[in-house]
């Protein structure tokens, strides 16, 4: 199990996002592709939990496939997921990060196929949220593929979290994103090595760039925040089914 020091904790805090080498094993990896290439080849259905995230695009040309696709609760829809290593791994990193109170709240796959190209606008997922007594949260974001600014790695703007939330507003023709401004100026790349991760806080300002580039763009998404807080969300029927989700 990854221990973390005190100086990633730390940095973590001030940054606002925090990367992890080598979080999964190589073998690891080849079991969430495989995993991942069922979802998305439609062997293992999504139905409602599967949409575009590049929706909000319009370009005056239709797709022929989606541009960003999002398949939300994947170990809902297959729970043999949850009893494998990132879950176990994350779980616990989150709770050196943010407290031992940190539980599961969601998780999700985004998939930047090849020259797509379409671009996860500026947000902080906390946009997305109900407001909640205690914010603390944290996402990580999973590289199954070798990432870097032009297939789609995240780019952060650091410290972002802990600054008022910026004004969201609906991206391009709706489809659910939203996007606040935001610049890449402001903003680091953080380019991931597959089995790699990185954390970010619920508040941190992030985007990725389309992916322009004929390589995968795979990433697994685990989201936590604190046990008690995850059930006030279900006490108020957010449950991450149906409402604006986070997007990156």
């Amino acid at each position: 199990m990854i221990e973390l020091n005190p100086a990633q904790v730390k940095l973590f805090e001030e940054q606002g996002f925090l990367v992890i080498e080598n979080m999964l094993t190589a073998e690891e990896v080849t079991y969430y592709r495989d995993v991942y290439e069922r979802f998305l080849n439609n062997e293992v259905d999504a139905g409602k939990f599967r949409s575009d995230l590049g929706g909000f695009v319009d370009d005056g040309t239709a797709p022929v496939r989606e541009r960003i696709t999002q398949i939300m609760l994947p170990s809902r829809i297959l729970p043999e997921i949850a009893d494998q290593p990132m879950h176990h791994k994350a779980l616990k990193l989150s709770q050196q990060l943010l407290g031992d109170d940190m539980a599961l709240d969601f998780d999700m796959l985004i998939d930047k196929a090849p020259f797509t190209n379409t671009p996860t606008p500026w947000h902080q997922d906390c946009s997305y949220w109900i407001a909640m007594p205690d914010k603390r949260a944290a996402s990580c974001w999973v590289a199954l593929d070798d990432c870097d600014a032009d297939n789609g790695c995240m780019w952060y703007v650091p410290g972002s979290h802990l600054l008022p939330v910026r004004e969201h507003r609906p991206a391009g023709k709706g489809g659910g994103a939203l996007e606040c401004d935001a610049s890449e100026s402001e903003g680091v790349a953080v380019p991931l090595k597959a089995g790699s991760c990185v954390w970010h806080h619920g508040g941190t300002l992030h985007y990725s760039r389309g992916n322009s580039t004929d390589r995968r763009r795979r990433a697994f998404i685990t989201n936590f925040r604190p046990a008690s807080m995850v059930a006030y969300e279900r006490e108020k029927g957010f449950d991450h089914t149906g409402e604006r989700e986070v997007r990156s």
